[in-house]
């Protein structure tokens, strides 16, 4: 670079050295360095082109908070609703008949099919309308009775302590929802912040030594969203979900230093790194990815002492492991998830996000529903109880929020000659517990055959703000300049089933 274009890049236009280039160069030392860190910090000096009109969150709610943490729990596939917390007898009754054969015709004909639903059209797919009956039983569980599948008993043991949501709704038909449920938009609009990220971005740090937002589990596949699920976007990449393994061994790849390395040589090359950083953040002080990347390796310094440690599940007495399964082989996997989040939380992780299903989409029950789900439910049902019942009794229920969800759920008719469900998003379940959430409720509704959510319709964002509700956030007041949000992204917080 000629000295003539340093000089044009490090001045503004009436010819005065740009205050950050000035700050470097009267102390490109630690305290040159340390003051603009300090005003960038308290928005004296900001390093975006919208400065003037745009102040970064301060990492403080905007209204007294109910709760300080969120666990997301996740199934891949699409769970089938009527299967799991949204039973329908009816489908018993007209099994093997077809949609417009029974008195729920109007179903067909409702405005959310005309408006939503290409493929179920009267005497087309008859196929997919052959309605399907249950394929397990279920009963009303707790003081509350809400009828919940025999596929979890466990979970439907804690539905005292559950606000179940009958009537979500989504609009991508195809696994690409998994973002859409994460984001709120439809894949093909574009990448858009996460929930988690919008978390992250406008709370920040409760624990500097670990990540505020952290991903456990298998991700999602490409197709379906990938690492977008969980990418802050235009946020910018430091507001990203952290991939860690459940693994004590090596719970954060590539991040632990080679045996021949000593702890005294890696401090003297982080220092070093340090130093070239904020040189390049001196000189391309507008490129997030070096922001996200300094943060990064800052972090993951501090993150090789305190990850291992979280880890540590025999610091746990026996009966904590049996309550989330680590006894048992088919329970065990997720069961550690559940455990390590439960770890994080309590040591101040304020989103943490756990994937079930993995890249192969495993709740996609086309065919063999009852092998399918009978199988999944046995292995989440247990661990998830475990770390409701083990968060309770700790105090934390209160101040963490635990959401259940998945992409969409199951089709009333059958596809195939073995007995599977389609892709269904215009009603299914999730719940959520504590943090300020009312308990034994169930909220909004399907039809009598699960087809439609009909009563007070939640679209995923609604979830979304109503997290960020309890959390003390308005999403309409976590503004980022350029970019334009729809109505529908900021959602409204579902008033109905928080105390």
């Amino acid at each position: 670079m000629s000295e003539n274009k340093r000089l044009t890049d490090q001045t503004s236009p009436c010819g005065r050295v740009n205050r950050r280039v000035f700050l470097a160069d009267c102390g490109m030392g630690f305290t040159g360095l340390a003051l603009g860190a300090m005003l960038q910090r308290d928005g004296i000096l900001r390093a975006d082109a919208h400065a003037a009109a745009w102040a970064l969150p301060d990492g403080k709610p905007h209204f007294p908070p109910k709760a300080k943490n969120v666990i997301w729990l996740f199934m891949l596939g699409g769970v089938s609703h009527v299967e799991s917390f949204d039973p329908k007898p009816m489908l018993n009754k007209y099994a093997g008949k077809s949609i417009h054969e029974t008195p729920h015709k109007g179903v067909l004909d409702s405005p959310f099919t005309k408006k939503n639903v290409v493929e179920f059209v009267p005497g087309q797919h008859d196929i997919k309308t052959k309605l399907f009956p249950m394929q397990v039983g279920y009963r009303k569980r707790g003081q509350s009775g809400i009828e919940v599948s025999d596929w979890f008993p466990h979970v439907g043991d804690c539905v005292d302590d559950l606000a179940i949501i009958r009537g979500t709704w989504t609009t991508d038909n195809d696994h690409a929802a998994q973002l859409q449920f994460h984001t709120g938009r439809h894949a093909f609009q574009g990448l858009f912040p996460s929930i988690g990220s919008w978390v992250h971005y406008g709370l920040g740090a409760l624990n500097e030594n670990l990540p505020q937002f952290v991903v456990l589990g298998e991700m999602p596949s490409p197709c379906c969203g990938g690492n977008a699920t969980v990418a802050g976007n235009y946020l910018g990449p430091e507001h990203s979900g952290v991939k860690l393994e459940v693994d004590p061994q090596n719970p954060l790849p590539y991040a632990k230093p080679g045996a021949d390395i000593y702890p005294e040589q890696q401090i003297r090359e982080f220092q070093f790194l340090e130093r070239l950083n904020k040189l390049a953040s001196v000189q391309y002080p507008d490129d997030p990815a070096m922001r996200a990347r300094i943060k990064s390796y800052e972090l993951a310094f501090r993150m090789q002492t305190a990850v291992p440690e979280l880890l540590k599940f025999s610091e746990e007495n026996a009966e904590t492991q049996k309550l989330y399964g680590l006894d048992q082989k088919e329970t065990e996997e997720f069961g550690q998830q559940c455990l390590a989040a439960r770890r994080l939380v309590e040591r101040g992780v304020r989103f943490v996000q756990i994937f079930h299903g993995g890249g192969k989409n495993a709740w996609d029950s086309h065919s063999e529903l009852r092998k399918n789900h009978s199988e999944l439910c046995a292995k989440v049902d247990k661990p998830i109880a475990g770390l409701i019942k083990d968060l309770k009794q700790r105090g934390l229920l209160d101040e963490t929020i635990v959401v259940w969800a998945t992409e969409f759920g199951r089709t009333p008719g059958v596809e195939g000659e073995n007995g599977g469900r389609d892709h269904h998003p215009y009603g299914f379940s999730t719940w959520m517990a504590g943090g300020g959430v009312k308990r034994g409720v169930a909220h909004g509704a399907t039809d009598e055959l699960g087809f439609h959510a009909v009563d007070n319709r939640h679209y995923v964002t609604d979830i979304h703000a109503t997290v960020l509700h309890q959390l003390g956030l308005d999403p309409r007041k976590l503004e980022v300049p350029g970019q334009k949000r729809l109505e529908i992204d900021f959602g409204k917080p579902i008033e109905e089933i928080l105390i």
